[in-house]
């Protein structure tokens, strides 16, 4: 048997940051890490990648392991390798985010590791260099939702166009002109008006829409400029 003999032995991992949206607030979901070091200290979703694994096969399997949690908007965003990041040994981690919509998935999440939803901005501090990866992630999704409508992930099955400019003005952390907005969104052809319309906030209320499957797959390579020019909205 051939092997790397005199190369250093390097684990790898995988770090899951899972954003969600309860029609309100965006939240970000993590755990209290059950062992030395950091062990009780807030942490993200993570575990070692198996002999047999993929990276992807390893991300889906802590995702269900930690939270219950499938099928859901999975993106890999970058790899972790800083000699000191784990003070046990070194390991090198790769980290995932994943967008769901908290409603549809609540009653999935296990409590088995004290799994727990933050809203984004009060969210603690977090182990080892785990802060980073939180902050890369939302610069990616700022970057992606410019150009593909992956934030309709983050929607119940039905919601208002106040709600969904609510969700971008999170993201972006910066209002958003309400009637350009609704242009835009109109002009995507992506939404389905019902009939049924919320009134929870106004007499008048807000029609509910829902997202055409079919044409969120066709369009989602071509949803360019639907936030032009991100980087100037980020404050």
């Amino acid at each position: 048997m051939i092997t790397y003999s005199d190369q250093v032995r390097v684990l790898v991992a995988v770090d899951c940051i899972i954003f969600g949206f309860d029609g309100d607030q965006l939240q970000i979901l993590l755990i209290k890490r059950g062992f030395q070091p950091a062990k009780d200290q807030w942490s993200l979703m993570g575990g070692f990648v198996g002999k047999k694994e993929t990276l992807d096969g390893a991300a889906e399997r802590i995702l269900f392991e930690l939270t219950g949690l499938k099928d859901v908007y999975l993106e890999q965003l970058s790899a972790y390798g800083s000699p000191e990041r784990d003070p046990i040994e070194r390991t090198v981690s790769v980290a995932y985010f994943a967008l769901i919509d908290i409603n549809t998935y609540k009653t999935q999440i296990s409590d088995r590791y004290h799994a727990e939803w933050f809203l984004i901005n009060e969210a603690p501090s977090l182990i080892f260099d785990h802060n980073n990866m939180v902050e890369e992630a939302k610069k990616r999704i700022r970057y992606k939702a410019a150009l593909h409508p992956i934030l309709f992930e983050l929607m119940p099955t039905k919601f208002t166009i106040p709600q969904l400019q609510n969700l971008y003005e999170q993201v972006y952390n910066a209002k958003i002109d309400n009637r350009n907005f609704i242009r835009k969104v109109n002009s995507t052809d992506l939404l389905i008006k019902l009939t049924e319309k919320d009134k929870s906030s106004s007499k008048r209320g807000a029609f509910y829409y829902t997202l055409d499957k079919n044409k969120y797959k066709a369009k989602f390579q071509s949803f360019l400029n639907f936030i032009p020019n991100p980087e100037n909205l980020i404050s």
